[in-house]
């Protein structure tokens, strides 16, 4: 049984179990209250899973792409609460998540999955289809982009059914993370997909931020 978590959009935890599925899911839509929310929803979902915190086997942490600082909430806020428990962080792709649920109601072949990066600018992941652990299988890794680049004819995906996604499911990261471990598949690297540097210059008096 997992808990997940994931900021890379609004904010989303659930408490997820290979066997049966989705057990709780919370998510708050909004982009600028992460910190605010988390731990409520990792409250609540835990309160409605009805289960005893060493029931769980793992902490699964949404790696983005995400805009630097709501996504480093939910990454912190899973490595934080793995640690307390002492289990594991399970590092996965948001956009992994996206493209499951997509597959999971029914989409088959390939797909553009696409968020907003905000700065008019996109991150985007490709996929071929899902596999035999109905898994989708990501083309390369997620990159960024300014939205016109994805409608020039030459983009390298160019003509890929397309799903623009305004929020993450953490019980679909759950689920990903759940039959990626039954399959025996490896997991995301444990670092963020920032996919561009912070929002601060370095002067001669140190670190400053910039709008």
């Amino acid at each position: 049984m997992l808990l997940a978590i994931d900021t890379s959009a609004g904010t989303s935890v659930a408490v997820v179990d290979l066997t049966h599925g989705v057990i709780a899911e919370r998510g708050v839509a909004d982009t600028m209250r992460h910190a605010e929310v988390v731990g409520r929803l990792i409250q609540e979902c835990l309160t409605e899973a009805a289960i005893p915190i060493s029931a769980l086997s793992g902490v699964v942490g949404g790696m983005g792409p995400g805009p630097f600082t709501g996504l480093r909430v939910g990454i912190a806020a899973a490595r934080v609460f793995a640690l307390g428990i002492g289990r594991p962080l399970v590092p996965v792709v948001s956009h992994d998540a996206i493209a499951y649920g997509h597959y999971r109601t029914g989409h088959t072949g390939p797909l553009l999955v696409v968020t907003d990066a905000r700065r008019r600018e996109v991150y985007w992941s490709a996929y071929s289809g899902a596999d035999a652990q109905h898994l989708p299988v990501r083309i390369g890794e997620a990159a960024l982009a300014k939205p016109a680049e994805l409608l020039e004819a030459d983009f390298v995906h160019a003509g890929l059914p397309r799903l623009d996604a305004a929020t993450i499911s953490a019980g679909d990261l759950g689920m990903v993370a759940e039959l990626a471990f039954a399959a025996g598949r490896p997991f995301a690297a444990d670092e963020a997909l920032y996919l561009r540097s912070p929002d601060v210059t370095v002067s001669k008096n140190g670190p400053k931020r910039v709008s």
